[in-house]
């Protein structure tokens, strides 16, 4: 039999070894995510006062980079108001329309722009969000962009698809559709995707639980012929030489049923969970379902839009200024002045740990 003292003596060397392992296995410098968001609003801009036009208004980074933005918008009592842009701008004022490619670096600034249709109310306003995104590791970003000449004739699809560079990693994204004079004509669906064949080069949308989605995907629709249409997209990516091999951005996706009855509106609310990382962006659709496993196809009538994408709480309300702690993003749709059978609103969140 062992004396105490040679118990003693074994039970400290097995406290040893154990202690010896467990330094190995969690060293001193454990894993911080180092993401931060804090987002930015001015409150909401009233119009458009007139049929067929748009009115822009922007939200500002005065510290951190845009990783992505939303629109917010209040539509009175009537069916005219609807999305036409939710973008990055170099100033709060200008607008990357024209060649594609790299086209920002750095980007501080976000557009909320509202259009209407053949219908105006004195209760139309719109709401922009900036996400402004730090992090150890990501210190500068650059915009993407793609556009198409499309759509041009009634309920079809205008899909563009605007994808990172190597190396990159995506961040948000954003849509925008011109021109405004043609009433009927708006973005209705605005998400990441991977340039793949899996998701058809952008046509599928990511779908929950993926990560790491190196596109953004907008789509056009319109109630009527125009040729003179353009649909917009834009990727947020992180900038170049940044050794992003430990980033991971998680998707989140819902889809819900309808709206369907004419003249009403539906939200969908999707949130990053405890180890899916910060919240960095967003996107949203009205579609006719299915998006993440088919290609993207409209909802089921020509007059239905988009009336938010944006930061929100659990219960679909948009978050305050300077709110540093949003997790959930929220869709906001509507059918115009039509029943709409078989439309869906599709909403994604993503959600960011840089790995350092």
């Amino acid at each position: 039999m062992r004396s105490h003292l040679s118990v003693r003596k074994h039970t400290t060397a097995t406290a040893l070894v154990l202690g010896t392992a467990l330094a190995v296995a969690f060293p001193g410098a454990a894993h911080a995510n180092t993401v931060g968001v804090t987002v930015k609003t001015p409150g909401a801009t009233s119009g458009p006062a007139s049929a067929n036009s748009e009115i822009s208004t922007h939200a500002d980074c005065s510290s951190g980079l845009i990783s992505g933005g939303g629109i917010s918008q209040a539509t009175g009592s009537g069916n005219g108001n609807h999305v036409m842009g939710t973008s990055p701008s170099s100033d709060g004022t200008t607008e990357y329309t024209g060649s594609t490619g790299v086209v920002g670096t750095d980007v501080t600034h976000w557009l909320g722009i509202g259009g209407s249709g053949g219908q105006v109310d004195s209760g139309f306003s719109s709401t922009p969000f900036a996400l402004c995104f730090s992090s150890n590791l990501i210190n500068h970003t650059q915009v993407v962009m793609n556009k198409t000449n499309a759509p041009t004739t009634a309920t079809t699809v205008g899909l563009v698809t605007a994808t990172c560079p190597a190396n990159t990693v995506l961040l948000g994204g954003g849509a925008r559709a011109t021109p405004a004079s043609v009433g009927d004509f708006k973005p209705i669906a605005s998400f990441p995707t991977f340039n793949n064949s899996a998701h058809n080069y952008g046509q599928k949308a990511a779908a929950d639980g993926e990560t790491n989605p190196d596109s953004w995907t907008a789509v056009g629709w319109a109630n009527g012929t125009n040729s003179t249409n353009y649909t917009y997209a834009y990727a947020i990516c992180s900038g170049n030489n940044i050794n992003v091999s430990g980033v991971t951005v998680k998707v989140r996706f819902s889809e819900a049923s309808g709206p369907t009855t004419a003249s009403t509106s539906q939200k969908a609310t999707i949130g990053c969970s405890g180890g899916d990382g910060k919240l960095i962006s967003g996107g949203a659709a009205i579609s006719g379902g299915s998006v993440t496993t088919t290609n993207f196809t409209g909802p089921g009538s020509g007059g239905d839009h988009l009336n938010g994408s944006f930061p929100s709480d659990s219960s679909g309300n948009p978050v305050s200024d300077g709110t540093t702690t949003a997790a959930y993003w929220t869709a906001f749709t509507h059918t115009g002045g039509s029943s709409s059978p078989s439309t869906y609103s599709d909403v994604w969140a993503l959600c960011a740990d840089d790995g350092v």
